[in-house]
């Protein structure tokens, strides 16, 4: 019997023509087979969004944090939809009080937590520009952003406030009020006012707009919502230019994917608010659970402390990065190891049993009840005992992972893929459909998606296995690169996204991500490394002759193949007492450690951020070369033959580094 595709096309491909390459068919989701599902009537922006909630379920707990009675954390204590929507017209009149008119910047900076919700809702109350600030871009990124997108008032976490004055003089150009989340001291206070700044608690900030009503603009689908900042590729970070429409657009079809798969959120789900609110996963994934008057605790901001907190809080929907899932995944393991011969025997018997009838065509529901509550009972206890369904999203999972957790944690485990660009949602897999694993699924209803071949990389979006550079088109795409139109026209062509990365259609519609397109790649935790910028900072060190460096989604960190410069190389063992030829002393750890240390120090002079310095290094005697086809005749790397060449040196580097206490 022939698989059941979960795509139809739309539109045919065409042939390469005047020197463009070849163009595969147009497909979407079997689910938009008639149409991409329309809004709700009404639902023109976000803040309808939340208002239509606000409307239909006022007494419904919205957002939650834990109590914290002498130090200790206790109960989570909610505040309902209406609790909320008071708050944030007081928020949103403080704000307009302070001289902040529509179309204002306001930035939002900090771990998620409800008054992060409830600034946002009062920019969108009012018109404003939420603009997420975020340090893990480097020190620099946060005034970039203040500076790039001109904000005037900023929202800040108590803790981060002091990182804020980091970014004086030259954010005060445009910054003219701070509001912490908490408190605010008398140095804080001094160290503003030098400024000419104006700086409030957050209860003192309430108390601004008292007595003082502003009119709600009409809101636009086309208007800008947000400014989402991402690290791009090279250079200064891109402000993506999110509408109104491309989030209620979003939200139609994810709830419209649910509904067709019998997964639908409902007002009783709850959610775990933990992956940073200033990405666009975080972001659309709370503005559906908002749409759907559901409710969302918030974690105490300690990656430690996550797993307590969801303990208490038992939410039903839980999205993950793989970093988080990994970290699950040995955590079980180690567990699993350390009950004993007979327990770990028990769990593996019950695994085959199990994972055999799912792949037998059995829901992970029906495949094994008794192993489900016997054995993996205890996984589902670790995630609080509600979980329904994981969602996985800004990196690839290990296809290994997946399948262990579709197992063992006895809920469906969904991976996805989506961009800032595309606001997040793009592709997502199904419930089970055990023949999607490792792959992203197929597309979300709302998009319609094409390959577009690459020929210098030999992919063919027209061949018996479709492969190319994934393009995507619809209502959800981002309106431009905020003051960018150069790279707003390299990647938006006709109305199509070129998102840089290499898919294969699968034969049941889909999508496998198997390479990008330019040296680009992104790591385990989100982050994008533009190799070559890389190699040409690297390069400047004296002591080598040639770096390769090499970085995947599955890893946190870089590693690199590097040529040392054979006089200097000697002359640092001839100084440290290192004997043996050229090819002994690159063996030597002394020596890596030394070459290493020259890679770091350089990397700290040119401020690279933390996930783009090297954590391992292979030194290598022989340079590449066109020989062991490692260099085209211009000397150009070819990256794909390099990583096949030195493939098992990556691989023990990877294992020694990723090694407790390695």
């Amino acid at each position: 019997m022939a698989e059941k595709s979960y795509i139809v096309k739309v539109e045919e491909g065409k042939a390469a023509s005047d020197g463009k390459p070849s163009i595969g068919p147009v497909y979407r989701s079997c689910f938009a087979e008639n149409g991409f599902p329309a809004p709700v009537p009404g639902m023109e922006s976000c803040w309808d969004i939340f208002c239509m909630s606000v409307e239909k379920y006022p007494n419904n707990p919205m957002l939650g944090r834990r109590q914290i009675v002498n130090g200790k954390a206790g109960k989570y204590v909610w505040q309902t939809y209406k609790e909320v929507y008071d708050i944030v017209i007081k928020v949103g009149n403080s704000i307009r009080s302070c001289g902040v008119e529509e179309g204002g910047k306001c930035g939002i900076y900090g771990a998620n937590c409800p008054e992060w919700i409830m600034s946002m809702e009062a920019c969108n109350a009012h018109g404003l520009y939420c603009v997420p600030l975020y340090d893990t871009l480097g020190a620099g990124a946060v005034e970039f952003i203040i500076c790039h997108a001109e904000v005037s008032i900023a929202f800040v976490e108590e803790k981060k406030i002091n990182e804020l004055f980091k970014t004086f003089p030259n954010s005060t150009q445009y910054l003219r009020t701070i509001v912490s989340f908490g408190k605010v001291t008398l140095e804080q206070k001094a160290e503003a006012e030098k400024y000419d700044l104006a700086i409030y608690d957050w209860e003192e900030f309430l108390q601004l707009g008292e007595n003082k009503q502003f009119d709600l603009p009409v809101k636009k689908k086309s208007d800008i919502c947000t400014i989402m900042y991402t690290s791009g590729t090279t250079g200064d970070p891109k402000g993506v230019l999110i509408s109104n429409d491309s989030i209620v657009a979003l939200i139609a079809g994810v709830k419209s994917l649910l509904e067709h798969v019998n997964e639908q959120l409902t007002t009783k789900d709850i959610y775990i608010s933990y992956l940073p609110l200033a990405h666009i996963f975080d972001r659309v994934i709370e503005e559906l659970f908002i749409s759907h008057g559901a409710s969302i605790g918030f974690w105490r901001g300690d990656v430690k402390l996550l797993v307590e907190d969801i303990g208490e809080l038992k939410p039903s929907i839980f999205c993950a990065v793989p970093r988080v899932l990994d970290r699950i995944y040995s955590g079980l393991l180690q567990k699993i190891s350390g009950g004993g011969l007979l327990k770990k025997t028990l769990f593996d018997v019950a695994y085959s049993y199990k994972f055999y009838n799912m792949r037998n065509g059995y829901e992970h529901g029906e495949a094994s009840p008794i192993c489900d509550k016997v054995v993996f009972s205890k996984v589902k206890q670790g995630l609080g005992g509600n979980v329904r369904l994981i969602l996985s999203g800004a990196a690839p999972l290990s296809a290994h992972v997946e399948e262990f957790l579709r197992v063992v944690a006895c809920c469906h485990v969904l991976q996805g893929y989506g961009l800032t660009e595309s606001c997040a949602g793009t592709f997502v897999s199904l419930p089970n459909e055990l023949s999607m694993l490792g792959t992203v699924g197929p597309p979300v209803p709302n998009v319609d998606v094409r390959l577009e071949s690459v020929p210098e990389m030999g992919y063919d979006a027209l061949a018996s296995t479709p492969r190319g550079e994934i393009c995507i088109k619809g209502s959800t795409l981002f309106s431009g690169y905020y003051k960018r139109e150069d790279l707003t026209k390299e990647v938006l062509i006709d109305g199509w996204f070129h998102t840089g990365d290499v898919g294969e259609w699968q034969p049941n519609g889909s999508m496998k991500i198997i390479d990008r397109k330019k040296n680009i790649f992104k790591l385990s935790q989100g982050e994008y490394v533009a190799v070559e910028n890389l190699e040409n900072i690297y390069g400047l060190v004296s002591d080598i002759d040639s770096i390769w460096i090499y970085g995947n989604s599955f890893e946190s960190f870089l590693v690199a193949v590097v040529n040392p410069n054979k006089q200097a190389l000697e002359r640092w063992a001839d100084d440290n007492g290192v004997s043996g030829d050229f090819d002994s002393i690159c063996q030597n750890p002394m020596a890596k450690e030394y070459i290493l240390g020259q890679l770091t120090k350089i990397g700290k002079e040119k401020k690279l951020k933390g996930f783009e310095f090297i954590k391992a290094i292979h030194l290598d005697p022989v340079p590449f070369d066109m020989e062991r086809d490692l260099l085209t005749p211009t000397y150009k790397k070819k990256r794909p033959q390099l990583l096949k060449y030195y493939q098992s040196v990556i691989d023990n580097m990877y294992k020694r580094a990723n090694k407790p206490n390695a």
